[in-house]
């Protein structure tokens, strides 16, 4: 039976961590073996005192080190043919995943995206400047590597794992989701996307970036377009 390897990078989510967990388990991967990697990355409040209660395999950072290096430690440990990302908030839900895989198990993909902005799913409002932000990136990353992507930004992310697993991630923040975006499409990934739902976070519910993480995702854009 073919595996696949949900990567969750965790930092400070006492208060979403044990429901998103609820949520992935209840979720059918298409029937796929599921293996669960928690990462956490130099929690401080709290969330470590939970892992004594769950049965996952758990990596840990000793200081924060950010959601690309998180991801990086994960990928060393998965074993799946598939690999997915699920961030440890209530952004998301595992659910959606589903389609996305298919693509891959139908080989019609080698890489699957959830877009939250081309319409079907519930999605929440996004706060303006992070929605002007995302359109901007992903019209930039379509000009400088000849695709259509419609929310490069987006965390919903499937890989075939022998695809993801021959890339380098140099990244080690949230500037994750552009290098990897610009590698799979330098590499000649089949991409395809499909809606997914959004539930955003504001500040005060715990969203963790910011409008200087857009200036680095516009850097790492243009920087691996023309290095490796």
């Amino acid at each position: 039976m073919q595996k696949i390897t949900i990567i969750i990078p965790v930092y400070n989510e006492i208060k979403t961590l044990n429901q998103i967990l609820e949520k992935v388990e209840k979720t059918d991967f298409c029937g796929l073996e599921k293996e669960i990697i928690l990462i956490d990355d130099g929690s401080t409040d709290g969330t470590k005192e939970l892992y004594s209660t769950l049965s996952y395999k758990v990596l840990y950072h000793d200081v924060n080190q950010g959601k690309g290096a998180a991801i990086r430690t994960g990928l060393k440990e998965a074993t799946g043919d598939i690999i997915v990302i699920q961030d440890a908030d209530l952004e998301y839900d595992p659910v959606d995943y589903k389609d996305l895989i298919q693509l891959i198990l139908d080989n019609k993909a080698d890489v699957a995206y959830g877009t939250r902005l081309n319409g079907g799913k519930p999605s929440r409002a996004f706060m303006f400047h992070h929605l002007l932000g995302n359109k901007l990136l992903t019209l930039i990353t379509n000009i400088l590597y000849n695709t259509t992507l419609t929310d490069m930004e987006t965390c919903y992310k499937a890989f075939r794992a022998d695809f993801i697993k021959d890339i380098t991630i140099k990244s080690d923040r949230f500037d994750f989701e552009p290098e990897i975006t610009a590698k799979v499409l330098k590499k000649g990934a089949r991409i395809y996307e499909l809606p997914i739902s959004y539930y955003g976070r504001e500040y005060a519910e715990g969203k963790k970036i910011t409008w200087k993480d857009g200036f680095q995702a516009f850097w790492t854009l243009i920087k691996f377009r023309f290095v490796d």
